[in-house]
């Protein structure tokens, strides 16, 4: 991001906390954080420095990237997925950072029964 460019003096720089992200009804984020009945804006983890850039989102729009979660103000991308995969989601915030053994995170979850109906229509 044009802001971050000619960083010299890292210290203080990094996106640390809790964040909320707006959902886009439709996507597989949307749906995966609806099925343990959350959105749609939830409140994610962060732990990094950088973002991503803004310059090439219509680009990737246009050939099939689909940005399904983002911060309230439309400026930060938070969640983006292919649009016609199965389930190809990639999250700027850490979802490992609220997942937990017996309460894994939405995203963790549907990726599992995302694999798992795959793997049982393949089977059939």
């Amino acid at each position: 991001m044009p802001d971050q460019r000619d960083i010299a003096d890292m210290g203080g720089t990094m996106r640390l906390g809790v964040y909320d992200c707006q959902l886009v009804a439709g996507t597989h984020a949307f749906d995966a954080y609806a099925n343990v009945g959350d959105g749609p804006i939830v409140q994610e983890r962060h732990r990094h420095r950088f973002e991503f850039n803004n310059a090439y989102r219509t680009d990737l729009e246009s050939n099939g990237m689909v940005f399904s979660g983002v911060s309230p103000d439309g400026r930060l991308v938070e969640i983006a997925e292919l649009r016609d995969h199965p389930f190809m989601v990639g999250s700027q915030f850490h979802p490992e950072f609220k997942s937990r053994p017996n309460k894994p995170h939405p995203l963790f979850l549907a990726f599992v029964q995302a694999a798992a109906a795959r793997r049982a229509a393949r089977q059939e």
